[in-house]
């Protein structure tokens, strides 16, 4: 144990974020450099080491928190980072981007603010980079058996990184121009730099995995051929086929998909290029959705010099203590403020847009919404509060509703999907194609980094077990899982 007073004597402390006058005129990473390791210690050392640790089921991965919580106590980095990476291949990814439901599954988080986890967790990993505690770990033999893995988001690298380890030859296919998915150009800069990204790529290089970039499956590639070329192929293309709503005016100039603004934001920081296409600097823009996708655009508006912010959201306004219909050690829905919303602009609850209202040009001016409620289960709207804001740019960030069907993937592979529009598996995440599996967004739909990266591992075991007959790869998930969150 840390230190058995440990969360007796001290309070929970997270890491603190660079003023907002001055984070919001560039794109680096909200937090202020080197403000965790003087106080990270003290809080690993509120960890009980409980006989019944919940956080373990709090997370998909079934980190072991306890443990390294206790060598980040004793400063013992290496030993930290070792018992890290034993279940969790990309710590600095799901550090800065998890909504931790570790932590609402902490024992001490039932009557005092639970152990700052998730900060604890980037620190262990930031500093075995730089301790040059992480290195590639290159297979001892070669199995003689290939793999194809499509899609290079968490799920698709994860499955990537644990088949190359075990032998096998892997090559990894993405539409995109460069690696990364949905981390790449689905999160802003702000939230985690593209270097965390790039030395990952760089040591799983060094470790055998191959990467092509600008392949799609399905349309470059016949789905078929790339099924007889390779042993066994890992569909983990994601989720991409975003929410839309049919309204009138919705095919009025200026109404994107979060998926088309903020890529673009991203290519500017990858230096291909100068400005952004599609740009909220001196408009006033609406975010349509009140989720982490909502935020990162609000984040990313303010930084381009939005004249005004506004996020709506169909769903009322969460409360800030766990309701009864969401006891602990469930993940439950409170209210948080990003550090995009600290950053201004309105947030608007319990609200429905009727229809958009242009200029003569086409261009999109003004939203028009009207005020909702529950009634007997459902919503409807109140007569009587319809009104309009001005809308200049409007993302539509109200999640995904499935893999995308269009590119011929699905169909020329013979996949079989389930109720949801997902790609059905059974219990190994294989699909109904023999050695053909899934891992992620594709399988399991619209969901958290922390299971991308656990469904990736668990589905590489799958392959693994596919080729060899048996295998050594841990499984922490079934598909059907859903741990402790919701």
């Amino acid at each position: 144990m840390a230190d058995p007073k440990g969360f007796l004597t001290h309070e929970r402390e997270v890491a603190r974020t660079r003023p907002v006058d001055e984070r919001v005129k560039d794109w680096n990473e909200v937090y202020q450099p080197g403000s965790l390791l003087p106080i990270i210690s003290k809080q690993a050392s509120r960890c009980m080491d409980c006989g019944i640790p919940f956080c373990h089921n709090g997370c998909p991965l079934g980190n072991l928190i306890p443990e390294w919580n206790d060598y980040a106590y004793r400063e013992d980095w290496t030993e930290a980072s070792e018992r890290l990476h034993a279940t969790n291949n990309f710590p600095e990814f799901t550090g800065r981007l998890c909504p931790a439901p570790c932590e609402a599954a902490c024992v001490l988080g039932i009557n005092q603010p639970p152990v700052t986890i998730k900060n604890v967790e980037v620190s262990i990993i930031d500093k075995a980079w730089d301790n040059g505690d992480v290195t590639p770990q290159p297979p001892e033999r070669l199995s003689g058996k290939t793999v194809a893995v499509i899609g290079s988001g968490p799920a698709g690298l994860a499955a990537a990184q644990q088949l190359t380890r075990a032998g096998h030859t892997v090559a990894v296919y993405e539409r995109a121009d460069r690696i990364g998915g949905l981390l790449r150009y689905g999160i802003p800069e702000f939230k985690m730099e593209k270097r965390h990204i790039n030395r990952r790529i760089e040591q799983m290089r060094a470790e055998g995995t191959k990467f092509r970039t600008e392949v799609e499956i399905g349309r470059d590639i016949d789905a078929k051929k790339l099924r007889k070329r390779y042993d066994a192929v890992v569909i983990a293309a994601g989720a991409t086929v975003s929410r839309d709503l049919p309204v009138p005016g919705r095919d009025l100039k200026g109404i994107h998909f979060a998926m088309e603004y903020l890529p673009l934001a991203n290519k500017v920081q990858e230096g291909d290029l100068t400005v952004a296409p599609i740009s909220a600097e001196g408009k006033h823009v609406v975010v349509i959705g009140g989720g982490d996708t909502g935020a990162d655009c609000v984040g990313t508006a303010h930084r381009q010099g939005a004249a005004s912010v506004t996020q709506l959201e169909i769903m009322p306004k969460p409360g800030e203590e766990r309701n009864a219909g969401q006891p602990w050690p469930t993940f439950p829905m409170l209210y948080k403020v990003t550090s995009a919303h600290e950053e201004g602009g309105e947030r608007v609850y319990s609200v429905s847009t009727t229809h958009f209202e242009g200029d003569e040009d086409g261009n999109v001016q003004w939203l028009h919404l009207v005020e909702v409620e529950f009634k007997d289960g459902k919503l409807e709207q109140k007569p009587g509060t319809e009104r309009k804001i001005p809308a200049q740019l409007v993302t539509l960030a109200m999640g995904f509703t499935g893999t995308d069907q269009e590119n011929g993937l699905v169909e020329q592979f013979g996949l079989e999907l389930d109720e949801r529009g997902n790609v059905a598996r059974d219990g190994d995440f294989a699909t109904n194609v023999p050695g053909v599996f899934v891992a992620g967004d594709a399988g399991r739909g619209q969901s958290l980094i922390v299971w991308a990266i656990a469904e990736g591992r668990s589905a590489a075991r799958g392959v693994d077990r596919f080729l060899t007959g048996v295998s050594d790869l841990p499984a922490p998930i079934k598909p059907t899982d859903r741990a402790l969150t919701v």
